[in-house]
């Protein structure tokens, strides 16, 4: 990779006595990024294990994957707050020794509800882990290669995702699904001594009593997200009578979020930084975009096993190129970041991802696996170039002691995107089938409810192109002004 080329044997600014290189801590914040995904993908193909070995009905082992998302989602602006705040590295190593501890906690959880409690810390700890990765690019990479880095985190992010299904099957059939964790454990280990060894070392701080955490903030900012994740993953989508209650109340914690925030002497939010245009834009779009992208998870089961056809055992390896491909386009994103520009690569990935998301609509459904495929490729590929690109271009140039908690806002966007195109894109495609039953339905009302879910899907990304030229034409604006 060209990044292992570049300052190698450049000391890390601020810890004294030691030159870690510039190889060194890049790979320290790649596995950082690569644990968390793998954590997610690794246990989802656990579950039928783990429902038989506690005895439990499916429902209750989600909770397993839920506990570990919601605590991801509710905690990562908090913790990348708290890091600008009392310091990214010690901060990054604590929640790398919570989430490795956690992790091995889980592999020797003896009862359902205990395990789930560990995987919830682990949420914790890969929180710290994202959030701060990402802060931490600014200070370890030179401007000129920022880009190549952020292509290199998604990347990882995405071989995590890809690798986990795979792994997971490995391990499970072999050893059953305490391997899972005792396997990412070690990996957990390794990151922490090398975060240690290499990361620099946190400048001088204040402490967090003195300059006043907003805990009230951050407990209401939690409530509400806690209400709206809720709210979109309990009914699958079906928003019944406990959904808007808790729509309702994601709604009030919102307003009391925001009206707490403009009186507080240290927000854990500046709402200011929304008047941004680059900041603004970018975690909409981020948002919109992840929810598109979970789009294909959800109806790609469906429509490769209902509609074409597919044997069990192939939809795994059919499904998998989405995150190869993505993979494999992260460091070549990053590249193009650096050489044409974020801002343009951006617009390359919406449009990719349009002209992806059609073609999935339109494609015949006598195309087969390699019509799927090949749309599925555009759409991948488009959003790994957009995603490296909208990351650099949110993370660089922000002051640096808002670097952990505009990092976390970043990953929370997406994984707020996912969530909710799991419940709401997954509802679009079952109403557009026509179905009362998604699993029996057939094959022409799932490529039916297929073709309604990607033009959905196409129409939300052609608003985030809207929301690209808006931003971009604000800033320009503001330039001249």
């Amino acid at each position: 990779m060209t990044t292992t080329s570049v300052n190698q044997d450049k000391p890390l600014p601020g810890k004294p006595g030691v030159a870690p290189t510039f190889r060194w801590a890049i790979l320290t914040l790649s596995l950082s990024m690569l644990l968390p995904a793998l954590s997610t993908s690794i246990v989802n193909v656990a579950l039928p294990s783990m429902a038989e070995g506690f005895s439990a009905s499916f429902q209750q082992v989600q909770w397993i994957v839920l506990a570990y998302l919601l605590a991801i989602s509710i905690l990562i602006v908090g913790v990348g707050r708290l890091g600008d705040i009392a310091g990214r590295r010690r901060l990054l190593l604590a929640g790398i020794a919570v989430f490795t501890a956690a992790t091995f906690l889980s592999g020797v959880a003896p009862t359902l509800w205990l395990l789930i409690a560990a995987r919830a810390a682990q949420g914790l700890g890969a929180a710290s882990m994202m959030a701060l990765s990402m802060a931490f690019v600014a200070e370890t990479v030179p401007p000129s290669r920022i880009g190549r880095a952020m292509g290199l985190l998604g990347t990882m992010s995405a071989v995590g995702t890809a690798l986990g299904p795979s792994l997971g099957g490995v391990l499970i059939a072999g050893f059953g699904w305490r391997a899972i964790f005792f396997v990412t454990a070690p990996l957990g280990l390794l990151t922490f001594v090398l975060a240690r060894r290499y990361l620099p070392a946190d400048g001088p701080t204040q402490k967090v009593g003195r300059l006043g955490f907003d805990y009230v903030g951050m407990l209401l900012l939690a409530l509400t997200l806690g209400a709206y994740l809720l709210a979109v993953t309990l009914e699958h989508g079906v928003f019944g009578t406990l959904s808007l209650a808790l729509l309702l109340a994601a709604v009030v914690g919102l307003g009391l979020f925001v009206l707490v925030e403009r009186r507080a002497t240290s927000p854990l939010v500046r709402l200011a930084n929304f008047r941004v245009p680059v900041l603004s834009a970018g975690l909409a779009m981020s948002a919109v975009v992840s929810t598109v992208m979970m789009t294909t998870l959800v109806v790609g089961p469906f429509h490769l096993s209902r509609a074409l056809g597919v044997q069990t055992a192939l939809i795994g390896l059919v499904m998998s190129a989405g995150p190869v491909v993505a993979a494999l386009t992260g460091v070549p994103a990053g590249r193009m970041v650096d050489r044409l520009g974020a801002q343009r690569v951006v617009f390359v990935g919406l449009i990719g991802m349009v002209v992806g998301s059609i073609s999935m609509s339109l494609v015949p459904v006598s195309f087969g696996i390699a019509g799927y495929v090949t749309s599925l490729v555009v759409i991948t590929a488009s959003y790994a170039l957009f995603q490296t690109a909208n990351n650099t271009t949110v993370m660089t140039g922000i002051r640096a002691d808002q670097r952990g908690v505009i990092s976390g806002m970043l990953n929370l966007s997406r994984n707020l995107g996912l969530l909710t195109g799991a419940s709401v894109m997954g509802a679009v495609f079952a109403f557009a089938s026509g179905a009362t039953d998604i699993t029996t339905a057939a094959s022409a009302d799932v490529a039916t409810g297929t073709r309604w879910a990607f033009a959905v899907a196409a129409a939300l990304i052609t608003v985030a192109l809207g929301v690209a030229v808006g931003s971009r034409n604000r800033s320009s604006s503001d330039r001249h002004d």
